[in-house]
């Protein structure tokens, strides 16, 4: 008899004698978790379901009923029956009121059935109901703080999600990922400055714990941002991988022949800036050279980019709800030899099962602005303009580089309805200067450089992508507090992508944004046909602009000051005859340029694909570069990161040579041999 089936009897039987036992009175509650472990050990959790409730029929009058209950609501909701174990969580609360673990899995089973108001009610009973916070009572307070302002963060009420975070760093400041989210929904709001003390936990603290998308909105210090990443990598993904879990050594010279598998791994196959982009480059494959596969682990979609997607990869798989290691073993058992990261450091990223080493190659590339600074990327794509050679020692990953990094969808769809000015309440006749990105990317600097622009050009406005109401009006203060009025602030509404599109030519200029510039907003700027002006900075994400706008053949946008950026914003607001030849020479060369070239990105791409592919198989994969960066972030955090763009590029230098050489005085002359 197979041993699988073996097992299945074998629990099988074991539940009815325990069932036997129940019935008998013979099955005290240690007895009860005792059965239901086993049978969770031996792959069986559903027939533990039985088991809870005929003991908790047959004890109703048992002291510690609740206990019971708490765990049979559980397993209810392990096996997906969410409806079932709220019922019971809640009856259980109700038995034992002060018994917190019960309201706090209750509250996640609402938000699981879409009851969000019922899920925040009953997290919000925890943190208002507890007696004196004593160690155990702490715990619970802020894990339903902590939930709360999850959910108030998904629905886009972020000052009660940032006050409610407060208060759960207030009361335990060792809570990275509350930490991460707090600093995030303060760059959402423009709550300058940014690094506000919270409780015990002073600017110095808050920076350490910043996320890696959060510091590169922060700062455009590479070497801080290179550190910063292996920071989180070995905090919140971990370094190593549980001897239990590690899947067997991959020897890539023993491949099968055929074309090359890749595996993209994204969250982002859907309506999202990653998912517009990439349509094409899965469609444009070359099957004779690239066999592609799609590994999707976002939310449930099934939007028009999402379906175009799967049906444009050879082979498609949803990760949703699949365990890392599980993800890991399935790609294996693919043989893919090249796993992409289209997520990097983003949003339902799988870093962890990157960790696993599934494919004998990973890359980084396309949805994270940076490096990963981790054990286990061996390559990051780039292009000569964001990443020079120059810049390569900010990296932990070897630098393989494009034409143009950034891929584009040539087929993307505009609404042929084209709105007025007038129908988006911007001015007929004055100057439109506009940044539709996100709100997270306007730094106190940046707004103040706009505001300049906007008091030298008479009857300018700025066109903004709408915050929050209360984000908005925070903005609309700002600029009357430098003297530009209120009303010259116009805010966008969020629209589907080919209304979106649809509205853009309505501006003049677009200005980007710094240290974390436009990306997939730019391409669609440019694609329109407007203009964008953009500063050259030296992380990652504040050159990927520049090769935008390089790539769209208006290289003459880029600047490379903030002074520049200004002088040249003033001066085409105030004649802007001056840009309509930039506008006729984008709408012109889109169909040719290297920006939208995209069958030139695939085929570039499945050259770098083959130089991967040889050096594994070669032996020769590149080791990441990590050594020393724990104390460069510890470095790091004393400094003034934000104003790293103002300093030349000889003095930023020299402030991390200076601690290079301290470093090597200390610690031994190769302590960070990589930075040098």
């Amino acid at each position: 008899m197979a041993a699988g089936r073996a097992d299945t009897l074998e629990a099988a039987e074991l539940q009815e004698r325990e069932l036997a036992r129940i019935r008998a009175g013979q099955l005290d509650l240690a007895g009860l978790v005792h059965a239901t472990e086993t049978l969770k050990q031996a792959g069986r959790p559903e027939l533990t379901i039985e088991l809870y409730k005929s003991w908790i029929a047959l004890n109703p009058d048992h002291p510690l009923l609740y206990a019971a209950m708490f765990n049979y609501g559980m397993a209810l909701s392990d096996q997906k029956d969410v409806t079932g174990a709220v019922n019971v969580l809640r009856e259980t609360a109700r038995l034992k009121p002060d018994f917190y673990a019960a309201q706090i899995n209750l509250g996640s089973a609402l938000e699981r059935l879409g009851q969000v108001g019922a899920a925040v009610s009953a997290w919000n009973g925890v943190a208002t109901a507890l007696p004196a916070l004593n160690g155990e009572n702490l715990n619970f307070k802020t894990i339903a703080l902590k939930q709360i302002g999850r959910v108030l963060e998904t629905s886009n009420s972020d000052a009660l999600a940032e006050d409610t975070l407060r208060q759960s760093l207030e009361l335990n400041p060792h809570q990275p990922d509350v930490v991460q989210h707090w600093i995030a929904l303060r760059q959402r709001q423009c709550k300058w400055p940014l690094m506000a003390d919270v409780g015990t936990m002073k600017h110095a603290d808050l920076v350490a714990g910043i996320s890696p998308l959060s510091a590169a909105c922060y700062t455009d210090d590479p070497v801080f941002l290179l550190a910063n990443s292996h920071r989180y990598c070995r905090t919140s993904i971990g370094l190593t991988v549980d001897p239990a879990e590690a899947l067997p050594p991959l020897d890539p010279r023993n491949r099968r022949p055929g074309p090359l598998r890749i595996g993209y791994v994204s969250s982002d196959f859907r309506e999202h800036a990653v998912g517009f982009s990439m349509t094409e480059v899965v469609e444009q494959h070359d099957r004779t050279v690239c066999e592609v596969f799609g590994y999707y682990c976002g939310v449930p979609a099934s939007d028009a980019t999402h379906q175009r997607t799967k049906a444009g990869v050879d082979h498609w798989h949803d990760l949703t709800g699949v365990s890392d290691i599980e993800a890991a073993r399935l790609i294996r058992s693919h043989e893919i030899d090249i796993l992409v990261d289209l997520n990097g450091y983003t949003k339902d990223a799988r870093t962890r099962v990157f960790a696993l080493r599934p494919a004998p190659v990973s890359v980084n590339w396309f949805g994270f602005p940076g490096t990963m600074a981790s054990p286990f990327h061996h390559y990051l794509i780039a292009d000569d303009t964001i990443l020079p050679r120059e810049l390569e020692y900010t990296v932990s990953e070897s630098v393989l580089r494009l034409p143009c990094y950034q891929p584009n969808d040539r087929r993307r769809t505009v609404a042929a309805e084209r709105p007025s000015r007038t129908d988006l309440g911007l001015p007929e006749d004055g100057f439109v200067f506009c940044s539709l990105n996100g709100m997270q990317k306007i730094t106190e600097r940046v707004f103040a450089r706009w505001m300049e622009i906007l008091s030298q050009v008479p009857g300018s406005v700025l066109w903004l992508l709408t915050g929050t109401d209360e984000t908005n009006d925070r903005l609309r203060q700002a600029a009357s507090a430098r003297g530009v009025a209120p009303e010259r602030l116009v805010f966008a509404d969020k629209r589907a992508n080919p209304h979106h599109l649809a509205r853009y030519p309505l501006a003049d200029l677009f200005l980007d944004t710094f240290p974390y510039g436009s990306h997939t907003t730019a391409a669609d700027a440019l694609w329109m046909g407007v203009p964008v002006l953009t500063l050259l900075g030296r992380s990652f994400a504040a050159r990927v602009c520049a090769s935008l706008v390089r790539a769209a053949g208006i290289g003459e946008m880029v600047c490379h000051t903030g002074e520049d950026y200004v002088a040249r914003a003033v001066a085409y607001g105030r004649d802007p005859s001056t840009l309509r030849p930039t506008r006729e020479r984008l709408l012109a060369g889109r169909d040719s340029c290297l920006l939208f070239d995209t069958p030139l990105l695939v085929r570039r791409l499945e050259g770098l694909y083959g130089e991967m592919a040889q050096a594994a198989a070669g032996d020769v994969l590149p080791v990441p570069r990590l050594r020393g960066l724990d104390l460069v972030h510890e470095f790091g955090t004393g400094l003034d990161l934000p104003d790293s763009e103002i300093l030349s590029d000889e003095a930023y230098r020299a402030q991390y040579d200076r601690h290079l050489r301290a470093t090597a005085a200390t610690y031994g002359g190769d302590a960070l041999a990589g930075l040098r």
